[in-house]
């Protein structure tokens, strides 16, 4: 039905949610999701067919059509609590801290929860807790609700205008919470009530508490996100709470908890790296002309040269020296750098690597046969004789060291990778190891994990061990790190 034949309720209703989404939208691509047009317009098809009241369907159908990636739902989920959670009336959080939610809800849910709200208003620590065991108990989603509003509203202590993130308001509530000894009690009551339990059967029950637990705290999560953005505002909240995608962290910067998110997504990224360069070799250019193909195939011509035959290339594999510093500064980016090459050796015909702070020391044989590369990893962090004198970064001794025990097995076939900030702390470089190694490899690559903007300021010499080399290229995070080794190859 053309739109001027709509009644004008829906036409209204319909532009409303068009530039609801494309807010939205907007949001996420700011976060650092790749949204596309089509994928705006399968998100806009799919919530016509659920009930917007229904919040959690709605998000599952955003997520379905918007997210690519499961490293990027945390992110989507952040972006969907604080774009959403100001959306409709102006809320005031009140004396139940309800009233925030209601317009988000559906009219049951909203229903019992300020039924929920009103009987836990005043609840004591001793209440709350005997509640909190009782949701965990029965796996009550609504009560889980109730709890976790309850004890943001007992523990957190928010105060409105105080500059203080939602992280030690969360931590604040948890402690208070002492949920890893709720989750000892609900064992013990388990194994009363149901007597003797296998192991098997205690591990699947504490696997399950430990889901139920895990949902407790996002919604405390939520609840705090929430009170947050009724506080300071959806705008001002979002800023706070945008967090990088992991591919976009910083090595130099990452938190532990950004850390956790980078071992998870390096390994799908290797497996999609893997595959490309080997569509890459399989697709390449055509060889030189196979004269006496094109002859062969010309005959079903009547002689006239139609179609051209080349001969199939070999593709080439390079052998990749690593050469990385794991000092303090840039540990973090050798170790992920390390972990991603090894992970795709198979697209080089031979993989060795070096590691030095003021001594240099190859560690090819921890890799080999590993089946866990960041047991591989912990091993050079651990084991690898690279002191030589007081364990401050020498770049220039740790290359003439290299040079002397090692240059004679750099070949033509050779791209050796430099990995570090150039940070000398004053030693000599003797650059011209750089280009000695550069003379005799195919390529020599440097890969910085700083800013370009940081190099050569302070006791950075990356220019002057950089004209010896093919490029030298800013690698901070893991998507840069994925553009020069797909072009390495």
């Amino acid at each position: 039905m053309p739109a001027s034949h709509l009644p004008a309720s829906a036409v209204a209703t319909g532009d409303a949610l068009l530039e609801l989404l494309n807010g939205f939208v907007k949001e996420l691509r700011d976060v650092g999701l790749a949204v596309s047009l089509t994928e705006n317009l399968d998100a806009l098809e799919a919530v016509k067919h659920i009930p917007i009241g229904d919040r959690q369907t709605f998000k599952t159908a955003l997520a379905t059509t918007l997210v690519k990636h499961y490293n990027h739902q945390q992110a989507f989920d952040t972006a969907f609590e604080v774009y959403f959670s100001l959306r409709g009336k102006q809320y005031d959080l009140g004396a139940d801290g309800t009233a925030d939610l209601l317009s988000e809800l559906d009219d049951h849910e909203a229903t019992n929860l300020q039924a929920a709200a009103g009987a836990t208003e005043n609840l004591s620590p001793e209440d709350l807790a005997a509640m909190l065991f009782d949701a965990l108990q029965r796996k009550d989603p609504q009560m889980l609700k109730s709890v976790a509003r309850s004890a943001v509203r007992l523990y957190a202590q928010m105060e409105p205008g105080r500059p203080v993130g939602g992280t030690y308001y969360l931590y604040r509530t948890l402690r208070n919470l002492d949920l890893d000894n709720v989750l000892e009690r609900l064992l013990q009551q388990a194994q009363y009530e149901q007597g003797d339990l296998s192991e098997f059967d205690q591990r699947l029950l504490r696997d399950e508490y430990q889901q139920r637990i895990d949902q407790l705290q996002q919604e405390i999560e939520a609840e705090i996100r929430r009170r947050l953005v009724a506080d300071r505002g959806a705008e001002a909240m979002a800023k706070t709470l945008r967090k990088p995608l992991p591919e976009d962290v910083d090595f130099m910067h990452a938190s532990r908890e950004e850390m956790a998110s980078l071992r998870k997504a390096i390994y799908p990224l290797t497996r999609k790296l893997a595959a490309r360069l080997q569509r890459k070799r399989r697709h390449g250019r055509k060889g030189p002309l196979d004269f006496r193909r094109t002859v062969r195939a010309s005959l079903s011509y009547g002689g006239v040269l139609a179609e051209t035959k080349f001969r199939n290339p070999k593709p080439h594999k390079p052998e990749i020296f690593v050469i990385a510093d794991i000092s303090g500064s840039v540990a973090a980016f050798a170790r992920f750098t390390l972990q991603l090459v090894y992970a795709i050796s198979g697209q080089f015909s031979k993989v060795r690597s070096f590691v030095f702070i003021d001594g240099i020391d190859e560690v090819t044989a921890y890799f080999e046969g590993a089946e866990d590369i960041n047991q591989a990893v912990h091993r050079v962090n651990t084991e690898a004789d690279v002191v030589w004198v007081d364990g401050h970064s020498d770049y220039g001794h740790a290359f003439e060291v290299f040079w002397e025990r090692f240059g004679k097995d750099i070949g033509p076939r050779t791209s050796i990778m430099i990995l570090g900030d150039a940070r000398n702390n004053y030693h000599e470089a003797k650059s011209w190891t750089v280009k000695e190694m550069q003379s005799n490899a195919r390529h020599v690559y440097w890969l910085n994990p700083e800013p370009r903007s940081y190099w050569d300021t302070g006791d950075s010499i990356v220019g002057e061990y950089a004209q010896y080399c093919d490029g030298a290229f800013e690698a901070r995070n893991l998507r840069q790190l994925e553009a020069f080794v797909e072009n390495l190859a």
